[in-house]
């Protein structure tokens, strides 16, 4: 479908048009990226280095997309990482859930969200609630009680994170909250994009830059950096606690940053569902190889005993065959469909959804597959030394 005023073709036009829409400070937070940046531009070239092997007849007529995480069933093997405080556009997380469950798939909701998760999983109830190890055990176990009262079907945990903020391109200025303060600062910023300013307007309400869901129903949730203050003078988990944690959660349990398999095995070990292979987005330990590097080693650690995701470096469909193929029953995006909110609100996030749909579903016509479930490792062409000993 080619692109129109209302609909960009891929994610690269979503991200230009991200670009131009949003503040800079904002759009250099969607991009984000830790030091110099190598990991985050190694997720993506990973996947360029990554050759198919197609086929010329015997072509199926229709091909199957649909599959399960966490025990949700999804049309497409695609679903929505857990985000931050999304203030790029009024909508936020509500606005994400309901172009998901118009694809059909799942969301994970971050606990540094803007919107509370009660608001969310009433626009789409396949929602995994997503933690930190953040503040007591108390405080985590009454976050876990509202998002299992909410209706959230399971629980990620993030670990794959080290505080590094520090960029080469600079780190984007962000308030502590919109006042007024915050306004006479970003003025130049925002008049200079009165489409996205407009929105705002519109829906008769500033960014919101609390996380309503570290706080009980009804009250106001601390700042993100407030919660992101509470984060780091937290002692690091042990295998202990994220066994408690478990233990604590009585439904789908899934733990992301998984990069080695011994990590994978330990995971198996406390009882985890599923495990992600993640580097944050390249947001982590700059010059870690690529998500889609590491999944083959993972994934042959652990074999059916887990659901095995990736999430790193995914801007079009082919990529998801190809890291389907490698081992992972599902992938995870995030730039991807801040990409699309920041374009173009919430059908911006389905344009990036369908936008994938449609590529997976070329890419396994190509490969001759009827089936997601019918692709190996036979599909793709692996160079030497791609997993770089991972």
């Amino acid at each position: 479908m080619a692109s129109t005023k209302d609909w960009f073709e891929t994610v690269a036009e979503a991200r230009e048009r991200a670009r131009k829409r949003v503040p800079k400070s904002v759009f250099i937070a969607l991009h984000a990226g830790s030091e110099a940046g190598t990991t985050l531009a190694d997720n993506t070239a990973a996947f360029a280095e990554l050759g198919l092997r197609p086929r010329i007849a015997d072509l199926p007529a229709t091909r199957e997309l649909a599959t399960s995480v966490l025990g949700q069933d999804i049309s497409l093997p695609v679903v929505c990482s857990p985000t931050g405080v999304q203030a790029v556009d009024p909508g936020g997380e509500v606005a994400v859930a309901r172009a998901a469950a118009a694809s059909g798939t799942a969301i994970g909701l971050s606990s540094f969200a803007s919107k509370p998760i009660e608001d969310v999983v009433a626009a789409n109830d396949k929602v995994f609630f997503q933690v930190y190890w953040q503040g007591s055990r108390d405080s985590m176990l009454a976050r876990l009680d509202r998002a299992k009262r909410a209706g959230a079907k399971g629980l990620i945990v993030t670990l794959d994170w080290i505080f590094s903020t520090a960029r080469d391109w600079g780190a984007p200025p962000i308030p502590e909250k919109v006042d007024l303060k915050a306004a006479v600062t970003f003025a130049p910023q925002v008049l200079t994009r009165p489409g996205w300013l407009a929105r705002y307007v519109r829906s008769g309400r500033l960014p919101d830059l609390t996380t309503p869901n570290l706080a009980a129903v009804g009250e106001t949730g601390p700042t993100f950096f407030g919660a992101y203050g509470e984060w780091m003078g937290s002692p690091p988990p042990s295998w202990d606690d994220l066994e408690w944690l478990r233990q604590q959660w009585d439904g789908p349990f899934m733990i992301k940053g998984i990069y080695r398999p011994d990590d994978a095995r330990r995971a198996v070990d406390i009882g985890a569902s599923a495990i992600s292979v993640s580097n944050h987005g390249g947001n982590n330990l700059d010059g870690t190889p690529a998500a889609i590097r590491t999944l083959p080693g993972v994934k042959a650690a652990v074999g059916d005993q887990i659901e095995v995701l990736l999430d790193g470096g995914i801007r079009r469909g082919s990529d998801v065959v190809k890291a389907v193929a490698l081992g992972a029953k599902a992938v995870m995006i995030g730039r991807a469909y801040l990409w699309g909110m920041a374009a173009n609100g919430e059908r911006g996030v389905h344009n990036v959804l369908e936008i994938l749909r449609q590529g997976i579903d070329r890419t396994l016509y190509g490969l001759g597959k009827e089936s997601i479930h019918d692709l190996t490792t036979d599909d793709v062409v692996i160079p030497p030394d791609f997993t770089r000993g991972m």
